[in-house]
């Protein structure tokens, strides 16, 4: 349901659309308003019945991460989801942060828009300019362009780190590359409990305090609810999109209490037992082909029955 057809969008896509639309006049002008036809630029507006849309993405997150993957980690809602919809099984990634966001948000190579590593630094080559490149559209200006109001919260690591202060520039950050809000953290990491925030463009307090019961990832979603609220509540006619990038499951590992609490013990079998059952259970759901052979040891990781006490304990530890 975008203007021109699914060909004009893919099109624009590819190419880029990092600019702002330009005005147009198509009345006339005459030596007399009798003699003159007004004409009234109107915004853009997506078909009827144009899908809200939504995409989270999750740090650092392994293939069997999810139940509806093979996990024993408790993911009740996605895996609704996934029993609600499609579910891929073929994969091709970039498992590093600024890569990754790159990737999906133009849907190009990483190397192409320039962020084959994080934008942490810069190497002086075009393949790594530290942010996305201006002739990179994002999803967020595509669709705004057709209509949408566009949302950016959590994880953005997609700026050079000098340009992420309060001072700026602000050319690379969430509302200069398609979205008109933004509530969220500049850097790749960002203490969950004490998080150094941005909305829009300047930086913010947390909302509230650990001893209080904070942490940004619910924060996080009671912001891009309100987003919503507010647009649609004004709006309804328009639908929005949602980039919700969360900081959890990235270092650092700091879960909620309840959480740790809930999965203490479950992991002390080691990685050598978790491993095992969760390639069963993928097996077993169809996840993964039959007769598909499980992949050796990482290089440099050593059975699980060879470490000390201490490394196991922590291990346990970082997993729960």
């Amino acid at each position: 349901r975008i203007r021109g057809g699914l060909p004009t969008y893919i099109r624009r896509y590819r190419k880029g659309l990092n600019m702002a639309r330009p005005p147009r006049f198509e009345g006339t002008i005459g030596r007399t308003i009798a003699e003159s036809e007004p004409w009234f630029d109107e915004p853009p507006r997506p078909a009827d019945g144009a899908p809200n849309v939504v995409v989270v993405l999750l740090d650092d997150t392994g293939f069997a991460q999810f139940g509806c993957y093979g996990s024993d980690i408790d993911t009740p809602n996605i895996d609704a989801l996934a029993a609600g919809g499609l579910q891929f099984t073929n994969f091709h990634v970039t498992p590093l942060c600024s890569p990754t966001r790159a990737a999906l948000l133009t849907g190009r190579d990483s190397h192409a828009v320039g962020m084959r590593a994080i934008s942490n630094f810069r190497t002086g080559f075009p393949n790594m300019l530290g942010h996305l490149s201006s002739d990179a559209a994002t999803m967020a200006e595509v669709l705004r362009e057709d209509g949408y109001t566009t949302f950016c919260v959590g994880k953005w690591h997609l700026a050079p780190m000098e340009q992420c202060s309060a001072a700026g520039p602000f050319d690379h950050w969430p509302l200069a590359r398609g979205f008109d809000r933004f509530y969220g953290f500049l850097e790749g990491e960002t203490d969950q409990f004490h998080p150094d925030l941005v909305c829009d463009n300047h930086p913010i307090d947390p909302p509230a305090r650990p001893e209080d019961g904070y942490h940004i990832s619910e924060d996080l979603i009671d912001q891009a609810l309100r987003m919503m609220s507010d647009a649609k509540g004004v709006r309804p006619d328009r639908p929005f999109f949602t980039y919700l990038a969360f900081g959890a499951t990235h270092a650092p590992h700091q879960a909620p209490a309840e959480y740790l609490a809930k999965y203490k013990g479950r992991y002390d079998a080691g990685w050598d037992v978790c491993r095992a059952e969760w390639f069963q259970r993928q097996l077993d759901m169809g996840v993964i082909p039959a007769g598909t052979t499980l992949a050796p040891r990482n290089p440099g990781v050593d059975p699980w029955d060879e470490l000390p006490d201490d490394q196991r304990r922590l291990s346990a530890r970082l997993q729960e």
